[in-house]
């Protein structure tokens, strides 16, 4: 995958931020459904900082958790209003300041908007990590993205946060890996523990 890159939608970095928060314990295809008419209602941090709760929920409603990240994106958009010139801040000190945001969510912004080297950690990223064996008995999100930033070269962490993540997400999954449709079976632990011998001679 020479171009791995979010599957969010977005058309500013106002948006990213927004569509990122949305993604939280949740698909990026239904936030996708979700952000064109939020995106046409709310374009940038002062409008949405304007709206009110009821007028952003009809929006946001049929994703996870609509009530709570409602709130933390009316909190973010008057905190970039207020703050910050309606813009988004580029840098990991001062994203952790805005409402909503997270160091998971503002490492996606470092990447994603800015170019900058960072390795969020998702439930993908932690899972694929460990089954392959680039991480090994990491117990949190946190102990993960210490070992990776401390492997990959800086200039690759971008594009390896969304290869792990797309690993996760279409091969590696959670319930069922499909190692017959894997190309990493020769590094990977766990295909090389749990596969016999005839079976991985197979593949």
């Amino acid at each position: 995958m020479p171009d791995a890159t979010t599957e969010l939608n977005f058309g500013s970095t106002f948006q990213l931020l927004v569509a990122v928060i949305l993604s939280a314990q949740c698909t990026d295809k239904r936030v996708n459904l979700v952000t064109p008419a939020l995106f046409q209602a709310y374009p940038d941090a002062f409008s949405m900082a304007s709206a009110s709760k009821e007028e952003l929920f009809t929006y946001v409603k049929s994703v996870s958790y609509p009530n709570a990240k409602t709130e933390h994106l009316l909190a973010m958009a008057n905190a970039l209003a207020d703050n910050f010139n309606g813009e988004v801040p580029s840098t990991m000190e001062e994203l952790l300041t805005l409402p909503g945001v997270g160091r998971k969510t503002a490492s996606v912004m470092l990447i994603c908007a800015f170019g900058k080297p960072a390795m969020p950690v998702d439930t993908h990223v932690f899972r694929v990590a460990n089954r392959i064996g680039l991480t090994h008995n990491s117990k949190t999100p946190e102990q993960t993205e210490r070992t990776l930033l401390k492997y990959f070269p800086k200039q690759l962490l971008g594009q390896a946060h969304h290869w792990l993540i797309l690993h996760g997400r279409y091969t590696c999954q959670a319930r069922r890996p499909k190692c017959e449709e894997c190309a990493l079976t020769a590094v990977c632990d766990h295909f090389q523990k749990n596969t016999p011998d005839h079976i991985q001679d197979s593949l």
